[in-house]
């Protein structure tokens, strides 16, 4: 086998690997040693801020093949169809740290990008169709109760409990994550949910509402409680290696594309904001249209410049794919971008990964780590007399229709959080209920007493069984609760 030359970071080949510069063996190390402080200066920064959500993940690449006809409601290229589109699909878990194990009780996290002509889109979901909170404001105070204790440095099921008890729109979640769906075996078996309503665009710019779906043809299989803990016992990145060793050895994971379609004289009169990511679409009235197939089939060649700098945004969209006045979406559009310039760098969308696979043209000019060297040009500013990179008017989209004055409206006036919640507690066997009370009440070991009587009464409100089942769990009587 031929060996190839080691050398520096500047290109200079390297004598010894193995022994430090030093004034005799027993004497100090020198300065002059640069192969020596360039090792150890380059170890101190090879770690990035991890992600504040989403920290521990696993991705691979694949294809979205197009097999069905969605051309009346949009006018991408990368949906019409027989287009076959490379992507990038980045799995996780929400709460846990870098470190922690793949095996826990957790949303997961179903990111995609989609390599396009037209540019990259990104549709950045979850393993659930809905969410803890309908109003980004409380986003960050959400995510901070699934953090540590600022005293402690432990988790807190106190503060879990006591912020979802005092913010009914997550029943619908909290119902989804104690339920035998909230702990799957492996990534291979989830289903995956854009969650957000988004539009759609046809050739005549003409809109509907859109909600994407993707059905695992592996099937749902998820762990027990004490399933996973024995997991977790022997192997921390369980996940990691199912989905990793699943593509080495050929077994390729593929997911069922749907969409849901609504229209906005529907949304006018739908019985429940469309735009609320704390709801979902009854399927009997907005049925799954089948899209494609979605194909995991490349693994990686490293983790880090791969996955860990791999970065997925909302606000990456195609013609014939835009936004709607969901109010999570609308802050996401922001702050994934955002949180990427932070991690990874200005230019982030520079890097291989992220890089679109259609040619670019901006005037973004310098910052750190500018990792391309522009053309000489007297065209760096727009509009410019210089022939630069123009405006395309034909790629704009109508007006989204917004009505009303601008407020700080009570997202909760109004707002039913409990038939949504109560309907999905029936639609579960007895034996599903049963592991619902189980795991709830695992997880409210230690919580005030108060709280937990407040979170029942908003389990009654769903269904006065999902009430009962808990509170003989947890020891609480019930009596009172209906008189909340």
């Amino acid at each position: 086998m031929t060996k190839t030359t080691m050398t520096t970071s500047a290109g200079a080949p390297i004598a010894d690997n193995q022994n430090s510069i030093s004034a005799g063996p027993r004497g100090p190390l020198l300065m002059q040693d640069y192969q020596l402080l360039e090792k150890l200066a380059h170890q101190n920064r090879e770690r990035v801020p991890e992600r504040v959500v989403h920290a521990k993940g696993s991705a691979a690449y694949g294809t979205l093949k197009i097999t069905h006809d969605i051309s009346a409601y949009t006018k991408a290229k990368a949906l019409q169809p027989g287009a076959e589109s490379e992507i990038l699909l980045r799995f996780s878990t929400v709460a846990g740290e870098r470190g922690a194990a793949d095996a826990e009780r957790d949303v997961r996290g179903f990111a995609l990008k989609v390599y396009t002509e037209e540019g990259n889109w990104d549709l950045v979901g979850n393993n659930t169709p809905v969410f803890f909170v309908r109003d980004p404001l409380k986003f960050p105070d959400f995510i901070r109760t699934q953090k540590r204790h600022p005293v402690s440095n432990l988790r807190s099921p106190t503060a879990m409990w006591d912020f979802w008890s005092l913010s009914p729109e997550s029943l619908h979640q909290v119902t989804t994550l104690f339920s035998d769906r909230g702990l799957p075996q492996s990534y291979r078996h989830v289903h995956g949910f854009g969650s957000h309503t988004y539009s759609f665009l046809n050739a005549a710019n003409e809109r509907v509402w859109v909600k994407f779906h993707f059905k695992t043809q592996q099937g749902i299989k998820n762990w027990t409680n004490a399933e996973g803990n024995a997991v977790i016992a022997n192997d921390r990145e369980s996940a990691q290696r199912d989905l990793f060793e699943a593509i080495e050895g050929g077994d390729f994971p593929r997911w069922t594309f749907y969409v849901q379609i609504m229209t906005e004289a529907q949304a006018q009169t739908f019985r429940w904001n469309p735009f609320d990511l704390t709801k979902v679409w009854p399927h009997g009235e907005f049925p799954l249209i089948e899209v494609g197939v979605l194909e995991l089939n490349r693994n990686p060649d490293n983790y880090f410049a791969e996955v860990e700098q791999s970065s997925f945004s909302p606000s990456n969209i195609v013609p014939g794919i835009g936004f709607s006045p969901d109010k999570m979406l609308q802050a996401r559009i922001f702050a994934y971008a955002d949180a990427h310039r932070y991690r990874i760098g200005t230019h982030y969308e520079a890097l291989p990964v992220n890089r679109p696979r259609c040619p670019v043209n901006h005037y973004h000019a310098d910052g750190a780590m500018r990792f391309d060297s522009p053309p000489r040009t007297d065209a760096w500013y727009e509009p410019n007399s210089f022939g630069g990179p123009v405006e395309d008017p034909s790629v704009a989209e109508p007006p989204l229709p917004i009505h009303g004055d601008a407020d700080r409206f009570n997202h909760r006036d109004g707002n039913d959080d409990y038939s949504q919640p109560g309907d999905l507690f029936r639609l579960m066997s007895p034996d599903q209920q049963r592991q619902l009370f189980d795991n709830i009440a695992a997880a409210m070991q230690g919580v005030p007493v108060e709280i937990i009587k407040r979170q029942l009464v908003h389990f009654h409100r769903a269904d006065p069984a999902y009430a009962a089942g808990v509170a003989q769990r947890v020891g609480v009587s019930v009596d009172d609760i209906a008189a909340e």
